[in-house]
């Protein structure tokens, strides 16, 4: 039976992560820009050999307009996860032992990775990874690209399109930048890293 992807409900009330991010901002980025790309991805694989594959495969495999749409349906759904409310502050746990032994220090992880946000020229990701050889690697993406595409396992992600921020910060990113970093929501990265996979990808969707 043909899968029908539908918009997952979000973690976390519309206001959740206000003042930082407004609740506006989160009624256009995830009620309008988020449902586009389900509803879009449903007509465009209705019928085709991709109605029956999950939503992380669709993302390994297709092209054009249907990667566009299948990966931003799975971007901004573990975007959501990688931010919580109580979120912030450092990692701890394996997380941060590997962001150490890779970086040297937290903060130097963080300077690279706002820099790489920062330093993309229009739209995308920037995700840091767990690469098959156990190194992470920050990864500044353009459009839709995503970890997986690569055999790379996806532990967090910033959404670096105007429509993330530009409601709450206009086209200061590095202020969204700086309001990311007070949301991360550090247990679900600890997650990623474990091999779990509890980010929820075919949610109901959420009813305003």
């Amino acid at each position: 039976m043909a899968q029908i992807h539908k918009l997952p409900p979000l973690p976390y009330p519309m206001d959740a992560l206000e003042p930082e991010i407004s609740k506006e901002t989160l009624e256009y980025h995830y009620g309008k820009h988020h449902a586009r790309y389900v509803d879009t991805l449903n007509k465009l694989i209705e019928g085709t050999g991709y109605a029956d594959m999950s939503l992380e495969d669709i993302v390994r495999t297709a092209s054009g307009g249907v990667f566009n749409n299948a990966a931003q349906t799975w971007n901004h759904t573990f975007y959501w996860n990688c931010l919580s409310p109580d979120g912030g502050g450092e990692p701890d746990r394996e997380i941060a032992l590997a962001i150490e032994r890779e970086y040297a220090s937290f903060d130097a992880f963080r300077k690279q990775f706002t820099e790489a946000a920062t330093g993309l020229f229009g739209s995308g990701w920037v995700w840091l990874s767990r690469q098959p050889n156990g190194h992470l690697t920050i990864t500044a993406a353009q459009n839709a690209d995503n970890p997986l595409r690569e055999g790379a396992v996806p532990l967090l992600t910033c959404d670096v399109w105007e429509h993330a921020y530009y409601i709450d910060y206009r086209n200061s990113r590095p202020d969204y930048l700086e309001s990311f970093w007070k949301h991360v929501n550090w247990a679900f990265v600890n997650q990623q890293f474990a091999g779990a996979d509890t980010h929820p990808q075919r949610g109901e969707a959420v009813n305003q």
